[in-house]
């Protein structure tokens, strides 16, 4: 008897297809959690990364540094949508993946106001935009996976 199955239909494809499913939404689940985090935690990244003097300002720079975010990952999305049309999507999407992590570790190892002035406030938006950059690329790359 001559029989063929679906790929669907096996055990391991079923198997594999979930876990590339799992990973990319705890992927985006991750993202999403950074995201209110950095907005939870914008009183105390005005006060730890910005000047002492007007708290105020402080805050204000550290929302705007979260509302950035919001406008950079559409261009993260171009950015690495051409690259990843180049460069082929599993190297961008490692690509994107390793970028989040280096500049998340990096937010957390950042120095304050106190200890290096005003690099402090520079470097956190520079590591946030990267961050965000990767998101709006990795975003894409993982849904590619996902359907």
């Amino acid at each position: 008897m001559n029989s063929t199955t679906s790929e669907w239909h096996t055990a391991e494809e079923r198997r594999k297809s979930r876990m590339v499913v799992l990973g990319a939404s705890l992927g985006t689940v991750f993202e999403w959690y950074d995201f209110f985090l950095y907005g939870s935690l914008a009183t105390y990244f005005g006060v730890w990364f910005f000047p002492p003097e007007n708290q105020m300002a402080g805050l204000l720079a550290s929302l705007a540094t979260f509302g950035a975010g919001f406008a950079v990952r559409p261009l993260g999305s171009l950015v690495f949508g051409r690259l990843r049309d180049i460069a082929g999507r599993k190297n961008t999407f490692l690509l994107t993946i390793i970028i989040m992590g280096v500049s998340t570790a990096a937010v957390g190892f950042l120095p304050t106001f106190a200890q290096i002035g005003w690099t402090a406030p520079v470097l956190l938006a520079i590591l946030r935009l990267l961050q965000v950059l990767a998101v709006g690329g990795e975003f894409g790359g993982a849904t590619v996976y996902i359907t």
